[in-house]
Order: C-alpha cells, then structure tokens, then sequence
C-alpha cells in the first residue's frame, strides 16, 4: 500500500509539473516548491534526528552535491523539457536515471567497472528512450525533440549526483541532508531563473496554480519523501527502486483522466524496454528479493529475520541505491 502511495504521489507530479508551467516559469516554480519543502522537511529533521546542520567539510560537500545535482540541475532541466513534451513522456524518459546511475558508476568509480550483462542493460535503457522519442529527420529540430533531450539531460544530472555523493563521508541524518538540499537547490533554482529573465511578475495566481504548487510541495515533496524515508528503512533501496517504474504508468493514467491524452504504443514498449535494462542490471538483487519473499519462517535464519537499523549514517537513498546497483554490475 505504502508503495502504491510513493508511486501515486511521484507519478502524479510529472502531471501537476505540466499543469502549473502554464502559469509560472519553470525554474522560480521548481525553486518556490523546493524552498518551502526544504524548510518543512528541515522541522521534521529537527524533531526526528540529533542534527539538524552540516558541521564538517564532509557533510557540506554531500549538501552541496545534492543540492546541484539532485534538486537543482534535475528539476531545473525537468520542468523546462516539460514546457515541450508532456509529463507522461517525461516521467518515462526520467526512469533511466537508475540504469545511467550504474554507466556513471562503471567510469567514474575505478573499482566498479559494468560487466557484459551491465552493458545489455544500459543499452535496452537508451533503446528505450529512442522507442518514446520516436526521432526523425523532421522531429530532430522540434520542440519534442529539445524537451525529450532537457528531461533526458535532467536524469543525466541525477544519476552523476547519485555516483558522486557515493563516496562522501559523511554521519549527516539523511532527513537534514535531504532539508539542506532542497533549501541550497532552490538558491540555484532562483540564481539560475534570475539568469533566465525569469519574473515574478510572469506568475499568474490562477486557483489551478494554487492547487499545483501545493500539490506538488506538500504531497508530491514533503509527503512523498518522508514516505520514501519510511519504505527504505523497511524494504531497501531496490524495492523501492522500482516505484520508479510505477510513476510513468501512473503519469499516463493521470494524463488520461485530466486531459484525455492517450500515448502511443511505442511509448509502452520503450517503457517496457527500460523496465527491462533495469532487471537485467538488478538481476541478482531481484533474485535474492524473491528468495526472501518464498522463505518461510520457519526457514529464514536468525539473522535475515533482524529489522535494519534507521537510516542515520547521512548517505541519501541515492548512495545506497548506487552501492546496489554497482554490486550487480561490476565485472567479476
């Protein structure tokens, strides 16, 4: 149920991103939501955790890391490809961003290189983002095109944030750095909408804006992540990986039910092609998960049957998220 929840949410966002750029400009829209969030989220950390500030250069580099890479370059590029392509198409494109985590993983980290298999994977991913971009000589120089490309380039970001936080020490509370995150992404957001010529005088407070931002900042933000918080300490970062693969399917139904928009077939099978570079890569960790899930009682050791420890060590979701996708595909 939980995980149906964090899909809904997640889905529905890319959804109520679409809904609101008709009336504020994507970057002061993705830095409104993320300041407001950020400052919600640092109160919780302050009543749940011992911390609620980075104190050493460690922890800063992981704010800083998260900060630009995860919430300012991904939601930055995110909502102006979304200004030229639909959310439903975006939230597909977006569901690379595990598989490109494992690629940036294999160059960037020297001892975690992509074996064969990992290879396979990573291509049935850009398969599959060809198979929903459908691109031709006429659509090349489209507005489809350049919005396929800004969203692609956004789970780029993600990924390549993922793998550099990876080997950041750091004891920060994942709900701290996750607050000071979105707080310094939204101080990039703003900057780089200032840059722009974005205005606040271009924003129109319509009652559809209203409900978007709030949407999209209490439900879809603060929520949605306290709730991922939840199901990583109770299920791990694969499992919940896969809610990534429910938010384009969830996207599509949303976009179906509000606008009455129908994609094509060949954006389901690039979907499903991704879904498949992503087992590919997770095949092992899947495998293992099933295992688990037959074992009985009475036959699972004393020590599967612990409950994992709250997640305190300061590595975000995406640090652990990388560490198990690496473990499937380095080479032996």
């Amino acid at each position: 149920m939980l995980f149906s929840i964090l899909a809904l949410c997640w889905g529905s966002s890319f959804v109520a991103i679409e809904i609101g750029l008709e009336y504020v400009p994507p970057l002061l829209f993705a830095g409104l939501r993320y300041g407001l969030a950020g400052l919600i989220v640092l109160g919780y950390a302050a009543v749940v955790t011992d911390r609620i500030r980075p104190v050493d250069r460690g922890e800063w580099i992981a704010v800083s890391v998260a900060g630009v890479f995860v919430i300012a370059l991904y939601h930055g590029l995110l909502y102006i490809g979304e200004l030229y392509v639909s959310g439903a198409v975006a939230a597909t494109v977006v569901s690379t961003a595990p598989i490109l985590t494992v690629a940036f993983a294999g160059v960037i980290l020297p001892s975690e290189r992509l074996n064969l298999l990992g290879v396979v994977g990573f291509v049935l991913g850009l398969i599959g983002v060809l198979l929903v971009v459908q691109p031709s000589s006429s659509a090349l120089a489209g507005d489809t095109m350049l919005g396929a490309a800004l969203v692609f380039a956004s789970a780029i970001a993600f990924a390549l944030g993922s793998v550099l936080l990876r080997p950041i020490e750091s004891d920060l509370p994942i709900e701290t750095l996750e607050a000071w995150a979105m707080l310094l992404g939204a101080g990039v957001l703003f900057g780089w909408a200032g840059l722009r010529g974005e205005s606040v005088a271009a924003i129109e407070l319509t009652t559809t804006a209203l409900v978007s931002y709030a949407y999209l900042t209490f439900v879809s933000g603060v929520f949605a992540f306290l709730l991922y918080f939840e199901l990583l300490d109770r299920s791990g970062a694969t499992q919940v990986n896969l809610v990534g693969y429910a938010e384009p399917a969830v996207a599509i139904g949303v976009s179906w039910l509000i606008f009455g928009s129908i994609v094509d077939s060949l954006t389901i099978v690039g979907l499903l092609t991704i879904l498949a570079g992503f087992i590919v890569i997770k095949r092992e960790t899947l495998r293992s998960i099933l295992r688990s899930r037959s074992t009985t009682p009475a036959e699972t050791p004393p020590v599967a049957a612990e409950q994992p420890e709250p997640r305190t060590d300061g590595g975000v979701a995406l640090e652990s998220d990388t560490r198990e996708l690496d473990r499937d595909c380095r080479s032996d």
